[in-house]
C-alpha cells in the first residue's frame, strides 16, 4: 500500500480525476489514518449530488496503522 504524505491533500482539490482514481486516494488517506469517520452532510434526491465529511487523524510515521476492528 502506498505512504500517503501530508502534502497529498492537496491533490483533491485541484485536479478532477475519475471517481476511481479517487477512490484510490481516499483508500490511501483511510489506510493511513490512525482512526477515521465519515457524516453525510447532505443528500439531494432528485439530482443525486451528495456532500460527505471525512474526519480522521493522519499517522505520519512509517509505520502502517493497527487494524481498526471496530467498524
Amino acid at each position: 500500500m502506498a505512504k500517503w504524505n501530508i502534502t497529498d491533500f492537496n491533490y483533491f482539490e485541484k485536479y478532477p480525476t475519475s471517481p476511481a482514481s479517487m477512490q484510490a486516494k481516499f483508500w490511501n488517506v483511510i489506510y493511513n489514518s490512525t482512526g477515521c469517520r465519515v457524516k453525510v452532510d447532505s443528500v439531494n434526491p432528485s439530482t443525486g449530488e451528495y456532500r460527505i465529511v471525512l474526519t480522521g487523524t493522519y499517522c505520519p510515521d512509517d509505520t502502517p496503522p493497527p487494524p481498526n476492528y471496530n467498524g
